[in-house]
């Protein structure tokens, strides 16, 4: 796994292993930030099931001024940390790792977000509740978007926020959520 644009370009990041664990490919990344393009410049991101961290690095390669990294994993809270040491991220952006479960993330972070990461587990499809979530604090910015991955395309709405697009990228579909 690598980043694959920006500032950071081809520099590779270690990845968490286990079961639970599916990176983001660097394809359907790569689309993910091609279409999310100069949104990210000056944004604040929360990557909210951080993993190896690898969308929250990616923001920061290009640009993004603030990222929130979270994940409930212990480990993946330490990979995110040895990324981030690794390429020594510029001392210009903010960053924090919190190591708490979606919920209390989105019950506790401040202010809003420009671009929201929401990437759980394929088997623990979280997604829904952390979208109900957003919503209901009002988390994302006037122009801000949020970012679902999943295995298939979503079905439903979710109150207060509008799905404008969805992608599929080999297994994994990108749902884009914005305030209605």
């Amino acid at each position: 796994m690598r980043v694959v644009g920006g500032k950071y370009r081809s520099r590779i990041l270690t990845e968490f292993s286990g079961t639970d664990v599916r990176p983001t490919s660097d394809r359907a990344k790569e689309a993910l930030f091609n279409i999310l393009a100069f949104q990210v410049i000056g944004a604040r991101v929360l990557d909210l099931f951080g993993g190896s961290g690898s969308l929250g690095i990616e923001a920061l390669s290009r640009g993004a001024r603030e990222v929130v990294f979270n994940d409930v994993s212990k480990d993946s809270v330490a990979i995110i940390k040895k990324n981030l040491r690794a390429l020594k991220i510029d001392e210009s952006a903010q960053i924090s790792v919190k190591n708490y479960d979606y919920e209390t993330c989105l019950d506790t972070v401040q202010g809003t977000f420009d671009v929201i990461f929401i990437d759980p587990p394929y088997k623990q499809d979280f997604g829904k509740i952390a979208l109900d979530k957003i919503a209901k604090r009002g988390l994302l910015s006037s122009k801000g978007v949020a970012v679902y991955e999943r295995d298939c395309p979503f079905v439903g709405e979710i109150d207060g926020l509008e799905k404008y697009d969805e992608r599929k990228y080999g297994k994994a579909f990108l749902t884009f959520f914005r305030s209605k």
